[in-house]
């Protein structure tokens, strides 16, 4: 498997990236992509371990080190084939991927671990400039109609597995263009559209309907979807959460998904008028996660004079965590490439009031030092250090919390059931109601990509079986995958 002692020969390099001075000038995705040389001997590098833990950090459960041994040998398209063969879409992975399978690496226990994520960015890639991802429709139809309501990641894997099944499939999207939280919620500079594009135009020619603009429960009837022999719900977890204080009448306070949806409009329409823009403003960005670093990287390329970025929870350290010992998710420090644009970045922070002017627009933010402790039920508290009072100026406040749960329009008109976290309720996807499935955020909650892939993945299996009392899609033998021609 791959190069013996590879890893003692080669150190892992990363993707370059353009200058700073230059990428804030634009939109787009900003890496250079390393020679096909060097991915190969970055392939070389995994280990052989007995047990590669890899695939467990995985939730698609991506056969790593089996497409790293092909990209050794010189042998893409058989990679490549490995690689799809559990992932539907490794272009939006190898880009947007937090990568748990290389926290889990067994080299990375004793040094930088397996460059995954970008052997796999580059691999689809290749495969896309050789000509040899290609449509690959049903031979024959089963003849059963399945409705997927939302197009990100979920909906789109859940689809090409049913479809790949024979079924016939139509997805609804209720916005103007298709990929949910890709499209949308994400920046260009993490995603070019056009990648989205170039999937959804083999996912069309292999027989998938698209709709756009249809609100399912509200613009087309709940009675037109239950027609569907199946329904597969993969809306996402869009509800957003907010800070309990006054905010509501301040001209300068938005969430982070419509700032960063608006933005991305704007590039499709340049005539359109950018309502929430940080130039030559004092931008606040509450909440650490990657959608907060994503509001920063959209600040700055729009010219902001400023960008604070607060979290309410200590800063973690730069190395992992005892917490979260190998092979688990690491608590540790993520810097992402938003943050070296320029970013003052505050951890034990809380937020107490925001300041206005008497016409109602914000001019501040009031904060409070915050820590953290323990009580005697082992459950932590948030402890507000008193004195610790700062007020911050600031002319736009982007609030990046994450998200409550799913919208329940569709739960209450189709009467299913929810859970205490307001997710649909569903045992192995399927809901109280048999026909009707669900997949994704809207199912486990507010997740990564790469997790909404893998559900609706295992979605299309409970599909099917309650379909055909069977499952259409068998894991393939490795000799299978590498006689195929794709």
């Amino acid at each position: 498997m791959g190069e013996i002692g590879g890893f003692k020969l080669y150190k892992r390099i990363n993707e370059k990236q353009q200058p700073v001075s230059k990428r804030l000038k634009n939109y787009n995705e900003f890496t250079i992509s390393l020679n096909q040389d060097t991915l190969k001997s970055q392939a070389s590098r995994c280990m052989n371990c007995g047990v590669p833990f890899c695939h467990s950090g995985c939730p698609l459960g991506n056969l790593i080190p089996d497409f790293n041994d092909y990209i050794h040998r010189g042998e893409w398209k058989k990679a490549l084939n490995i690689l799809h063969s559990t992932n539907n879409f490794p272009e939006f992975t190898g880009r947007l991927c937090p990568a748990p399978c290389e926290k889990a690496c067994v080299l990375g226990i004793i040094d930088a671990p397996v460059s995954i994520e970008n052997i796999e960015k580059y691999l689809v890639e290749r495969g896309f400039k050789e000509g040899w991802i290609k449509p690959k429709p049903p031979t024959k139809r089963t003849g059963k109609t399945i409705a997927i309501v939302g197009s990100g990641p979920a909906g789109l894997a859940v689809a090409q597995q049913l479809n790949r099944s024979g079924h016939l499939v139509t997805v609804f999207e209720r916005d103007d263009k298709l990929g949910g939280l890709l499209r949308y919620g994400i920046p260009n500079f993490k995603l070019e559209k056009n990648i989205i594009d170039r999937r959804i135009n083999i996912l069309e020619e292999e027989g998938i309907i698209f709709k756009t603009n249809v609100n399912v429960g509200i613009n087309y009837s709940i009675e037109k979807l239950q027609k569907f022999d199946a329904i597969v719900l993969c809306g996402g977890a869009t509800i957003p959460r907010n800070l309990p204080i006054n905010k509501f009448t301040i001209n300068g306070v938005h969430q982070a998904m419509d700032y960063l949806k608006e933005q991305t409009k704007a590039l499709y329409n340049q005539k359109q008028e950018i309502a929430i823009n940080a130039k030559n403003k004092n931008v606040i960005v509450i909440g650490g996660g990657d959608t907060g670093s994503d509001c920063v990287g959209t600040a700055n390329r729009q010219g902001a004079s400023s960008v604070v970025n607060f979290e309410i929870l200590p800063k973690p350290s730069k190395n992992r965590d005892t917490s979260t010992p190998w092979p688990f998710w690491p608590l540790q420090l993520k810097t992402t490439t938003s943050h070296d644009e320029g970013c003052d970045r505050n951890w034990l922070i809380n937020t107490k009031e925001f300041l206005t002017d008497d016409s109602g627009n914000l001019t501040g933010i009031k904060t409070v030092k915050v820590k953290w402790e323990v009580d005697s039920n082992k459950k932590p508290v948030l402890i507000e250090q008193s004195g610790s009072e700062k007020i911050w100026p600031c002319d736009l406040v982007l609030l990046s919390l994450g998200f409550t749960g799913p919208e329940k329009t569709l739960a209450e008109q189709l009467e299913l059931k929810t859970n205490q976290r307001g997710n649909y309720s569903a045992k192995e996807y399927q809901t109280n109601i048999p026909k009707i499935f669900t997949a994704g955020d809207m199912r486990r909650g507010q997740s990564l990509i790469v997790w909404a892939i893998s559900e609706g993945r295992e979605a299309a299996k409970s599909v099917n079986k309650f379909l055909l009392k069977k499952n259409l899609l068998p894991y393939k033998g490795q000799g299978d995958l590498l006689n195929s021609n794709n």
